[in-house]
């Protein structure tokens, strides 16, 4: 019996993007940063208060499945989609900064026209309406994050009169998320994604790998959910630890492992309970870039993939 003739390297096309792929990778990319044993963070393992590792897998299949359903929705629908289904699964917060980060991303990702993924995520953000700010307020109030407070300039907890995008730039100084709605995903770009790759370059396993990706954001940056619980001063503390814990190689080596474990333990004491929660988020859209950018790498034609890299 004759086999169909192979089709050749050069002529491969790459990997149709469906919104049932994209989803999957949403769901993958959650996955992987909650099983991640990341200082401070729950994990496969090693649950918080009121925080399992079960309620994230939970909550990593909702917002897959929202996201799936939705493939033409714009980011509000999306993430108010994605807080009803997780909330109707589990009684916690376990992914609102996530859901907001992946939504653009998602929109992104199945938006058609050329470009590279970050080109097409700067249009979507640039088309962000009112409409989009309602439907994320709702999911913000639904979601009832920790630490929220009040502010003077479109709060969430009154009728927005600005673009989704243009509410975010009011709040960037203070929170992770809405500084990479008004950076156009900076952080994750230039911080979370390249120490992603560096690890898994020098062989990590890819847990490992998720661990040095979250301290190389949480020593760029001050964690914002720990700073609104406990102040500027506990949010700086963390990231002088975590860039001593990179001095001494992170996860890479013997101590930047024993220093990786011991701010683990001292996040999780019962006296701290600080949860750098706003970094995880950006793990989860570091992770979700890197797998993407990872697919469209091999379903390159040979050719191509040997003249360099892919660009997300």
């Amino acid at each position: 019996m004759k086999r169909a003739p192979r089709r050749p390297a050069a002529t491969r096309q790459r990997v149709r993007l469906t919104a049932r792929l994209v989803a999957a990778t949403v769901e993958t990319a959650c996955l992987m940063e909650a099983r991640a044993p990341k200082p401070g963070n729950a994990h496969r393992g090693g649950d918080l208060p009121g925080l399992t590792w079960r309620d994230f897998v939970l909550s990593a299949a909702a917002v897959a499945e929202a996201f799936r359903r939705h493939p033409r929705g714009r980011v509000g629908r999306l993430t108010l989609a994605a807080v009803e289904a997780t909330g109707r699964l589990v009684q916690t917060n376990t992914n609102l900064g996530i859901v907001l980060l992946l939504a653009p991303l998602f929109r992104a990702a199945l938006r058609p026209g050329p470009g590279s993924l970050r080109q097409r995520l700067h249009l979507v953000l640039d088309d962000l309406d009112r409409e989009d700010a309602r439907l994320a307020y709702r999911a913000i109030r639904r979601a009832r994050p920790g630490g929220l407070g009040r502010v003077a300039r479109q709060d969430v907890r009154r009728a927005p009169t600005a673009t989704l995008r243009e509410c975010m730039r009011f709040a960037a100084d203070r929170d992770a998320v809405a500084r990479e709605y008004a950076t156009g995903y900076d952080t994750t770009w230039r911080v979370g994604l390249p120490a992603l790759e560096r690890a898994r370059a020098q062989g990590l396993a890819i847990d490992q790998a998720v661990v040095a990706s979250g301290l190389a954001l949480l020593a760029a940056f001050p964690d914002t959910l720990i700073a609104r619980r406990h102040g500027p001063a506990a949010a700086r503390s963390v990231r002088r630890e975590a860039r001593a814990v990179l001095a001494a190689g992170g996860p890479a080596t013997p101590a930047g492992r024993a220093l990786t474990e011991r701010l683990d333990r001292r996040l999780r004491s019962p006296r701290r309970r600080w949860n750098p929660g706003a970094t995880a988020d950006l793990v989860a859209a570091s992770l979700f870039v890197w797998l993407l950018t990872r697919a469209s790498r091999m379903a390159k034609p040979r050719k191509e993939r040997d003249a360099g890299p892919a660009r997300p």
